[in-house]
């Protein structure tokens, strides 16, 4: 019986193609779908986090780069960060610009950010939505924008411990989230941002979000 192994190394190896799967805490198994992030964007990705980013823009969790690539190649400046080293090398081989960095470290150009993703699903990273978005926050300019993609309604909000399971060896848990539209209100305003507009393309959906000053 193979012994678990750290989420990073799991996401590593999961970026190389390996068969993967997310497990979460009561035993339910979803595909891992490292295929779709490492092709080019669809028109949902297009709509939704592409065409709306006209200014400096980062990706948190940018994985294999599909949405950094697409916006440099688009000569918007836009920088991925990712815990991955897999994931970053593969961003880089798109020619975008790629940090191994976590969120919650330093991160270049802080304050100067106009636009910051959080697409599929990373508004659940780190299992606590509302420090996280406190987070992003801080590395906007004033009026700076969070597109996050979110659940369907009915979803609220949803904290759990996950797993990678890659060809058959499984990761330590790590802390996730899921936020629904119907839980993204609350959420924002407790990390201090307003929801400014939600958007639904084919079977997904996003929240536009700046932070509240009022």
């Amino acid at each position: 019986m193979s012994l678990a192994f750290d989420p990073v190394s799991a996401y590593d190896a999961a970026f190389t193609g390996k068969t993967t799967h997310v497990v979460d805490d009561v035993g339910r198994i979803e595909p891992f779908d490292v295929a779709m992030w490492s092709s080019e964007p669809d028109w949902v990705d297009r709509a939704l986090f592409i065409d709306p980013c006209d200014a400096e823009t980062i990706d948190i969790g940018c994985g294999p780069g599909r949405l950094v690539g697409a916006l440099a190649a688009r000569h918007v400046f836009a920088m991925g960060i990712d815990v991955s080293q897999e994931a970053v090398r593969q961003t880089r081989d798109r020619g975008a610009l790629a940090l191994l960095r976590d969120v919650y470290t330093k991160i270049p150009g802080e304050g100067s950010w106009t636009y910051a993703l959080l697409a599929d699903g990373n508004l659940g990273i780190g299992g606590d939505p509302v420090r996280l978005l406190a987070r992003v926050g801080e590395v906007l300019v004033p009026g700076g924008r969070v597109i996050a993609e979110v659940a369907d309604h009915g979803t609220g909000l949803v904290r759990e411990r996950r797993r990678l399971r890659v060809d058959g060896r499984l990761s330590v848990p790590f802390d996730w989230a899921v936020v629904g539209l119907d839980a993204i209100d609350d959420v924002a305003a407790a990390a201090g941002m307003r929801v400014v507009s939600t958007r639904t393309v084919g079977t997904r959906h996003t929240a536009t979000m700046v932070r509240d000053t009022a």
